[in-house]
C-alpha cells in the first residue's frame, strides 16, 4: 500500500511540473508612444500565461502609467475604456464590467512592473486586450492575444 502511495504521488508531483513547463510567458512593454511592444500574442486554447508588463518610462506615474487588460471576445473595448475614467481609484479597472474582463495587471509607473497569470480562454478566436489609462486606449494602445490550437 505505501508502495503506491508513493508511486501516486511521485505521479501527481511529475504531472504538476509538466504542466508548469507547458505555460507561456510574454513580457510586454508599455511605451511613451502609447503602444505595447507586443501587439500580438498567440497562445493555446486552455494555457496558462504569464502576463509582466513593465514601463520603462522616465515620466511620472500620473503622467505616463500603463495596465493592462484582456477582455472577452464579445467586449466593447471602446464601452470597457469609457467606464474605466471612472475608476482611477482601482488602476482604472472598471469594476463593474468585470464580466468583460478575463484577466489585468495593476497600473504600473515608469520603472515598475506587474504580473498576471490566467488561463487562455478555450474558445479560439480573437481576444483584445488594452491600456485603460486616461487617453492611452484611443490613442492606439492595444492588441490581439489570438486563441488558436495547434
Amino acid at each position: 500500500m505505501l508502495k503506491k502511495t508513493i508511486l501516486f504521488a511521485l505521479f501527481a508531483a511529475l504531472s504538476t511540473l509538466a504542466v508548469a513547463a507547458q505555460a507561456k510567458t510574454v513580457e510586454i512593454e508599455g511605451t511613451n508612444s502609447l503602444r505595447f511592444s507586443q501587439e500580438s500574442i498567440t497562445v493555446k486554447p486552455g494555457e496558462e500565461v504569464t502576463i509582466k508588463l513593465v514601463n520603462n518610462s522616465k515620466l511620472p506615474a500620473s503622467a505616463m502609467a500603463h495596465n493592462w487588460l484582456l477582455l472577452k471576445s464579445d467586449a466593447d473595448a471602446g464601452k470597457v475604456d469609457e467606464a474605466a475614467m471612472g475608476a482611477k481609484a482601482n488602476d482604472y479597472v472598471p469594476e463593474d464590467m468585470s464580466d468583460q474582463i478575463i484577466a489585468h495587471t495593476g497600473l504600473v509607473g515608469g520603472g515598475e512592473s506587474d504580473t498576471v497569470t490566467f488561463t487562455a480562454p478555450e474558445e479560439p478566436g480573437d481576444y483584445t486586450y488594452i491600456c485603460t489609462f486616461p487617453g492611452h486606449f484611443q490613442a492606439g494602445m492595444k492588441g490581439t492575444l489570438t486563441v488558436k490550437a495547434e
